[in-house]
Formats: structure tokens, C-alpha cells, sequence
């Protein structure tokens, strides 16, 4: 489950923007629209802020992050399964949200309420090679656990 932060201006990551080859059953997100606020690095990470909008009924599809997440809820309702299955968290307006990376922590972000869900996310992600600070994916598409989610299938 994610823990609450204080900060202001961080927010989650639930989108599987970016998919990987070779993975098998992923489960691409529906109804998910991303825009880029910021893309810096410093200090050996890489600092990527997005403005995630998902639609009514929507969602990220399963993935997860190699780096850090963290969340900010504007509008709407997130709600976050884990791989077993259960709600791990119910987010709504005002509530921030951070996510635990690697493989692991299969996860899957929806929006379940009637109005769009709009977040502010910051990636956080080690800088493996410095000529390229963005080699390391923000997300990975991981395969559906076999998880009955509301409208998908």
C-alpha cells in the first residue's frame, strides 16, 4: 500500500507509458492521456513530472516502476489493486500516493468514479548511464495476474 507523503507538488505513477518487448499478456492501459511538466537530471537521478488524466472507467494496466513514484490525486478517485488481487488503496482529491519499484510490486492504478481522474506524478529513476539518463524505463508492462478488475475483459 503507499504510503502518504506531505509534499505538495509529487505524485504517483500508475501508467504503462512505456511498454517493454518481449513481455507476454501485458496489459496496456485504456483511457489514459499523459503530458511531460518536466524532464531533468541531477545528482545521478532522473526527474521525470507528468499530468496523468484517466478516463471513467479507465486505467493503467499492469506494470511496474523501476524507480521511485510519487502522487498526487487533483481530481477524481484512484483506485490501486496489487498483484493478489485486493484494493491495496482508495485515493481520492487531495491524496497523495507513493509506489514501491521493481518487479515485485506489480500493481495496477483505476478510475472507477464517474468524473476523470487527474494526477500529478514524479518519476524518480537511477542514472545507469550518464550519456543516457533516460535508459531506465519509467514503466514496465507487466502480465495480468489473473485479477478480475471492473470493465477490463
Amino acid at each position: 500500500m503507499g504510503r502518504m507523503l506531505r509534499w505538495g507538488v509529487t505524485v504517483p505513477a500508475l501508467v504503462a507509458l512505456l511498454a517493454t518487448p518481449g513481455v507476454a499478456a501485458a496489459t496496456p492501459g485504456v483511457g489514459v492521456d499523459a503530458v511531460t511538466l518536466s524532464d531533468s537530471t541531477a545528482d545521478g537521478s532522473h526527474y521525470v513530472a507528468k499530468l496523468l488524466t484517466i478516463a471513467p472507467g479507465g486505467g493503467t494496466g499492469w506494470h511496474f516502476h523501476p524507480g521511485d513514484v510519487f502522487g498526487v490525486v487533483r481530481s477524481g478517485t484512484l483506485t490501486h489493486y496489487s498483484a493478489d488481487c485486493s484494493v491495496d488503496g482508495v485515493y481520492p482529491a487531495g491524496s497523495t500516493i507513493t509506489e514501491r519499484s521493481g518487479p515485485g510490486y506489480v500493481h495496477a492504478g483505476r478510475n472507477e468514479g464517474p468524473d476523470p481522474l487527474v494526477m500529478w506524478v514524479l518519476y524518480v529513476n537511477p542514472v545507469l548511464n550518464p550519456a543516457d539518463p533516460a535508459d531506465v524505463p519509467l514503466v514496465v508492462d507487466a502480465a495480468d495476474p489473473g485479477c478480475p478488475l471492473p470493465g477490463s475483459g
